[in-house]
C-alpha cells in the first residue's frame, strides 16, 4: 500500500500495534516479520492472512493450539551448512534435529479433520515436505547432550575404548603412588591437579626433589609445586596421543555428518522460515485476544462499514483502568463516500478518524481488529492523510502551506482506490479564505471518487456537505446540560462547536461571553444555535428510541415466555389425557380378565353339574354376569356424565332444588313433598318417586 506522508504509519499509531505484535513474537524469523509487518493490497494474501490469525485465535480461545516450541536462530550455522568443507558441531545439529522434530509434530498434528478445519493454517507447510532421514542421520551420530557418540564410526570406538583402558590403568598407578607419598609426608592439602592437560601431583616444595618426575610449575606461593610422576608419564604420553586421535576422529565424524546434511540445506531453511510463520501467526491472534478482536469481511469494492468499532490502543488502555469506550459505527460507500465531522473540541473528531484508518491499516496487513464480525473492509491502493500541525522547518512552510501543498497530493493522486483522512481541513488560514478553499479540495476529491473523513468547524463545510451529493455530514454527540462529550458519532446530521457552551463550563465571565456573541454575525450564530438544538432535539430522540427498543425487548421476552408457557401447559395437558386413557384402558383389561375368569369357572362348574336344577342355577348365574354386567356399565357412564355437569350439595332436598334420582339416575327439579314421597318434574313431566331417593344437586361452574 502507498502510504503518504511516510509518516503516516507513526501518525495512524500503526507502529504502536507492530511493537505489540513484536513483543508477542519468540522467534528471530517473527519478529523481524512484524518489525517490517506489510500491508497488502491483493484481496487472496489479506484473506489468507486474516483466515490464518483467526483459526490460530480459535485453537487458543480452545486451549488446543498445536505444539510449535520456539524457533531457533541458526540462520549462521544454516549458511555453514550450505559452504563445502565446513564443519559444525554437535550442539549446532542437535538445533537441527529439534527443528525437524518440531515440523514432524505438526505434521502429525494436521489430520485429515484439522487440515479441513484449518487449511489456512496448513497452508504454512502445504509445500513442505518432512524428511525423516535428517533425524535417523543426526540421531546416529549425536547423543542427547550434543557429544559424538562412541558408535558413530569403528575408529572413534576403537580409541575411546582403549582411552578408558588407559586411564584405568593411569589411575590404579596414580593412587598407589598417592598413597605413598601421602604416608612419607610429600603431599600438600590439595593432593592432585590438572596442568597442562597432565595429572599432577601436588608435593610441598621443600619435598620436590624427592619425587622423581616432570616438574609443571607451582603455586603463586611457591610452597607448592605440581610434578608429574615418573611412573605415569608414558601412561599420559598414551593418553595424550589417544585424547588427540579421538578428537581427530570426531572432527572427521562432524565433517561427514555436515557433508551428509548439506544436501537438506533448502528443506532445513524452509522448515525455520515455515516455523517462524507460525510463531508470527501465533503472535498475530495474541494480539487478536488482548484486543477483543473479530474477523470483518472483505468486499472487492471501495468503501468502509464500521459496527462496534474501537480504536485499539484506547481499547487496551481503558482495559487496563477500567474506563468505558464508546463503540463507533460508520459507512462509507458509493452514495456518501466522504463524512465531514463536525462538533466540538476534544469531543472525539480525531479519535474517530483515527478509529477507521488504523483499522484499515491493520486489516489490510492481515490483523483482526476490535469490531464486530458484522464490519466490512474495502481494499485500498493507497492511504493519505494530514493530521495535526504539518509546518515545516527545513522547507520553510507554514502550516497552512504545508496544509495546501497536502491537499495539491491528495488532488492529483486521489482515485477510487485511495482511502485519506484529513483532520480540521482548511485550518490555518482566514476563516472566509480557508473555508472556500476547502469547498474546492472537496468538490475535487469527489470528483476522483476517493474515499475519506474530514473533520472541521466551518460552517460553510457543513452546508456544502448537505448539499453536495457523495458528502455526508456527521457529529459528535454533546451533552449540553452536564457540558461534556459523549464521544459519539452520529451520521446524517451537523454538529455544533459548542463554542460558548464550553466557555461557559470553563468559567468564562458571562460579560466576556455575552460580547462574543454581539461580534459574531447574527445570521452565523443563528444557523449555529439551529445547529446545536437540532443536535440535541436529535439525542432526546435517541434516548426515546433506545427506551423504545428496550420495551420491545421487554415485551418479544414476555411474549416468548408466555408462548412457552403455553406450549408447556399444552403438553401437559396431553400428558394427562393419554393418563387418563391409559386408565381407562387398563380398567377394561382389568374387567374383561376378571370375566374371563368368572365364565372360565362358571363352563367349569356346568360340566361338573349332573343335577338339572344346579345347571340352571349357573345358567341364571352367567345371564345376570353378561347382561346385568352391561347394565351396570351403562349406569356408570351415565352417572360419570352428571358428576362432570352437577355435584352433590350437602343437605335434604327442598321445593325448587335440582335433584338426582337414584333409580334412574336423571335430573329433575324438586315441586314438592309429601311425606315419604316427593312430586319430581323431569321436564314437562310430573315423577312421584320416594323422598329417601333423592339427593340435592347443583350445576358446576365452568
Amino acid at each position: 500500500m502507498k502510504l503518504y506522508p511516510e509518516s503516516a504509519p507513526v501518525q495512524l499509531e500503526f507502529d504502536k500495534v507492530r511493537l505489540l505484535l513484536t513483543e508477542q513474537t519468540r522467534s528471530a524469523y517473527g519478529k523481524e516479520k512484524a518489525e517490517q509487518l506489510r500491508i497488502h493490497t491483493k484481496r487472496q494474501f489479506i484473506e489468507l492472512e486474516l483466515r490464518q490469525t483467526y483459526q490460530y485465535f480459535l485453537l487458543l480461545n480452545a486451549g488446543q493450539p498445536f505444539s510449535h516450541e520456539q524457533s531457533f536462530n541458526v540462520k549462521r550455522e544454516l549458511k555453514l551448512l550450505s559452504i563445502q568443507g565446513a564443519v559444525l558441531t554437535g550442539d549446532i545439529f542437535l538445533l537441527f534435529r529439534k527443528i525437524t522434530e518440531n515440523i514432524q509434530s505438526i505434521f502429525r498434528w494436521f489430520d485429515d479433520e484439522r487440515m479441513s478445519q484449518c487449511s489456512a493454517l496448513y497452508e504454512v507447510i502445504a509445500n513442505t515436505q518432512f524428511e525423516k532421514k535428517i533425524i535417523e542421520s543426526i540421531s546416529k551420530v549425536i547423543d542427547d547432550l550434543g557429544v559424538v557418540k562412541d558408535d558413530a564410526s569403528p575408529d572413534l570406538a576403537r580409541i575411546r575404548m582403549a582411552l578408558y583402558r588407559k586411564r584405568n590403568e593411569q589411575r590404579r598407578s596414580f593412587e598407589k603412588i598417592l598413597n605413598k607419598l601421602q604416608k612419607a609426608g610429600y603431599i600438600a592439602d590439595i593432593e592432585e591437579s590438572f596442568l597442562n592437560g597432565r595429572r599432577v601431583l601436588a608435593i610441598y616444595a621443600e619435598q620436590k626433589r624427592q619425587v622423581k618426575g616432570i616438574l609443571h610449575g607451582e603455586s603463586d606461593t611457591r610452597r607448592t609445586s605440581f610434578i608429574e610422576p615418573e611412573e605415569t608419564i608414558e601412561i599420559n604420553n598414551e593418553i595424550f596421543s589417544l585424547e588427540n586421535d579421538e578428537r581427530d576422529e570426531e572432527y572427521r565424524v562432524l565433517k561427514q555428518l555436515t557433508a551428509d546434511l548439506s544436501i537438506y540445506h533448502p528443506l532445513l531453511q524452509k522448515y525455520v522460515d515455515d516455523l517462524g510463520e507460525f510463531d508470527f501467526i501465533r503472535a498475530k491472534a495474541k494480539v487478536a485476544q488482548q484486543m477483543d478482536a473479530h474477523m470483518p469481511s472483505l468486499s472487492d469494492h471501495s468503501g468502509i462499514h464500521l459496527v462496534k468499532a474501537y480504536h485499539p490502543l484506547l481499547f487496551l488502555y481503558n482495559k487496563k483502568t477500567g474506563k468505558k469506550v464508546i463503540p463507533l459505527n460508520l459507512t462509507l460507500d458509493e452514495k456518501n463516500r466522504i463524512l465531514l465531522i463536525s462538533g466540538p473540541n476534544a469531543g472525539g473528531k480525531t479519535v474517530c478518524l483515527k478509529t477507521a484508518g488504523l483499522l484499515q491499516m491493520m486489516v489490510q496487513a492481515g490483523l483482526m481488529v476490535p469490531a464486530s464480525a458484522e464490519s466490512v473492509f474495502g481494499i485500498y491502493r493507497q492511504l493519505l492523510i494530514h493530521i495535526g500541525d504539518t509546518q515545516s522547518i527545513e522547507f520553510e512552510l507554514s502550516t497552512y502551506s504545508s496544509h495546501l501543498k497536502n491537499m495539491k497530493f491528495f488532488m492529483e493522486e486521489a482515485n477510487g482506490r485511495t482511502l485519506f483522512f484529513i483532520d480540521e481541513l482548511g485550518s490555518g488560514s482566514d476563516p472566509n479564505l480557508g473555508g472556500a478553499f476547502a469547498e474546492v479540495f472537496l468538490e475535487q476529491l469527489i470528483k476522483k471518487h476517493a474515499f475519506g473523513i474530514v473533520t472541521t468547524h466551518y460552517l460553510n463545510l457543513k452546508i456544502m456537505a448537505s448539499k453536495t451529493s457523495g458528502i455526508i455530514n456527521g457529529a459528535m454527540a454533546f451533552d449540553e446540560k452536564s457540558l461534556l462529550p459523549l464521544y459519539q458519532l452520529n451520521v446524517g446530521k451537523p454538529g455544533s462547536s459548542y463554542t460558548f457552551s464550553i466557555a461557559e463550563r470553563i468559567g468564562l465571565s458571562p460579560e466576556l461571553i455575552n460580547r462574543a456573541r454581539e461580534l459574531v454575525e447574527e445570521n452565523h450564530f443563528s444557523l449555529d444555535k439551529l445547529l446545536n438544538k437540532t443536535e440535541q432535539d436529535l439525542r432526546k430522540i435517541e434516548l426515546k428510541e433506545k427506551d423504545l427498543q428496550r420495551l420491545l425487548k421487554e415485551n418479544e421476552l414476555i411474549k416468548k415466555n408466555l408462548s412457552h408457557q403455553l406450549e408447556k401447559e399444552k403438553h401437559t395437558q396431553q400428558v394427562e389425557i393419554l393418563k387418563h386413557q391409559n386408565a381407562v384402558s387398563q380398567e377394561k383389561y382389568v374387567y374383561l380378565k376378571e370375566m374371563e375368569r368368572k365364565l372360565k369357572q362358571l363352563v367349569f362348574d356346568w360340566r361338573k353339574a349332573e343335577k338339572e336344577e344346579d345347571r340352571k342355577l349357573l345358567m341364571k348365574n352367567m345371564q345376570a354376569l353378561l347382561f346385568t354386567q352391561k347394565d351396570k356399565q351403562v349406569k356408570e357412564k351415565v352417572k360419570k356424565k352428571l358428576d362432570s355437569k352437577y355435584m352433590e350439595v350437602d343437605q335434604d332436598p327442598v321445593a325448587g332444588d335440582l335433584v338426582l334420582m337414584k333409580q334412574n339416575n336423571k335430573i329433575g327439579t324438586l315441586s314438592e313433598v309429601r311425606g315419604k314421597k316427593a312430586i319430581v318434574n323431569l321436564g314437562a313431566m310430573p315423577l312421584q318417586v320416594n323422598y329417601a331417593d333423592l339427593i340435592t344437586v347443583k350445576e358446576k361452574e365452568v
